[in-house]
């Protein structure tokens, strides 16, 4: 079995050792940030380019991600590395092409990804998305084909050939990702960061518990926050600020560009959609947000948390948990955020039941933040920036 087809075909035992290795493998060394618990970074103007892969699974907000990601100069997109999802893989990877094709970037290459979760069954969101995963918006078959190479394999040869330069922008399940880890346990090491659209820390969109692109593969959510690698979740807390509107679609129709156009279409769609179904609020723009926020840091702001998902609970499987020494009724006084109680705070699992001798497990005995967390956004600027970009006015 060549390497191709390894990385297509990973068993169940496969993953489940794999997936360990990873897990002791990144021991958490990037704990440079240990006592840094809010982070509100400035603007910054003439980033870039930044080397990155975009792994979506469009999807309504996916697709305006991927088109404001490729009217970006920030960004030098390595590859696109399509997943199943908002709607099942045989869409979102002609999804992803077309929107390639629209934008006139067929030098992207595009690469197929995991048909399913790492171990569940697949749960798609045709209900917010439509049958087709752009909200009934039409276009034509596309002209351009996926590359050879599976999405995990090729994800790895990149970041491999760019070690410590590669960003993974994750705006679906992180099914992809997890597999290309499994595949090469010094990977985690090579990734200059993931910038994701994932997670809650006040409550889901799919159960009251969880966020869909996780809950649809908690498991592989799981290995990716374990892995090490610098990670910014930016989350239903903050991209439930973005509803998009009608003027933003007139004002989308108004640009006279193939992305602006089709943006406006596909915007059109979505919004009818919502209205059909008395949704009180145009769909949000989860995913141009986790982009817009890699473009310009300055639109949100982070906190550092640890995150862990659960897995295995009956109603919560998907939940991102956030603990932090300075988070509700732990808040500290100003100048008090990081003393000794603060930084020790032991991460705790559930207590042990009656039936077990074990005590209280301890996830990890002190305090080590894995992930920067978007606790606000600017919502308005967020805006110029999309409508801007794909318009082109900006």
């Amino acid at each position: 079995m060549n390497s191709d087809q390894r990385a297509a075909f990973i068993t169940r035992r496969q993953f489940v050792t794999s997936s360990a290795a990873v897990l002791a493998a990144s021991g958490f060394a990037r704990d440079a940030r240990a006592n840094e618990y809010l982070v509100e970074r400035p603007q910054q103007s003439g980033r870039g380019p930044f080397r990155v892969i975009i792994d979506t699974d469009p999807g309504v907000d996916d697709a305006l991600a991927l088109l404001l990601a490729m009217r970006s100069p920030e960004l030098k997109i390595e590859a696109i590395t399509p997943v199943a999802g908002n709607v099942p893989l045989e869409l979102t990877l002609p999804n992803a092409l077309r929107m390639v094709e629209i934008a006139g970037r067929a030098d992207i290459p595009v690469a197929v990804g995991a048909k399913a979760p790492l171990m569940r069954r697949l749960v798609t969101a045709a209900y917010a998305h439509g049958e087709n995963g752009l909200g009934g918006a039409v276009f034509p078959e596309p002209k351009i084909h996926p590359v050879n190479q599976p999405a995990a394999e090729l994800i790895r040869q990149i970041v491999k050939r760019f070690p410590g330069e590669v960003t993974l922008l994750t705006i679906g399940p992180l099914t992809n990702i997890a597999t290309a880890l499994n595949l090469d346990p010094e990977l985690a090491g090579m990734v200059r960061a993931i910038v994701m659209m994932g997670g809650s820390l006040s409550g889901g969109n799919i159960t009251p518990a969880a966020e869909f692109n996780i809950y649809v593969d908690p498991e592989a959510a799981r290995i990716v926050f374990q892995s090490g690698i610098p990670i910014t979740m930016v989350g239903l807390d903050v991209t439930r600020k973005t509803s998009l509107t009608e003027e933003h679609q007139r004002q989308l129709q108004a640009g006279q560009n193939p992305v602006s156009q089709a943006a406006a279409t596909i915007a059109r769609n979505a919004l009818q959609h919502n209205r059909e179904r008395g949704f009180v609020v145009g769909p949000n723009m989860h995913d141009s947000l986790a982009v817009a926020g890699f473009i310009d840091p300055s639109l949100l702001k982070l906190k550092e948390y640890y995150i862990d998902i659960e897995t295995t609970g009956e109603l919560t499987a998907g939940e991102t948990l956030g603990y932090s020494p300075n988070a509700g009724d732990l808040r500290r006084r100003p100048g008090m955020e990081k003393d000794a109680a603060a930084t020790n705070m032991p991460i705790r699992g559930s207590a042990p039941t009656l039936a077990s001798t074990r005590t209280s497990p301890v996830v990890r005995d002190k305090f080590v933040p894995n992930a920067s967390v978007a606790v606000d956004v600017d919502s308005a600027r967020f805006f110029e920036l999309l409508i801007g970009r794909l318009s082109g006015k900006q």
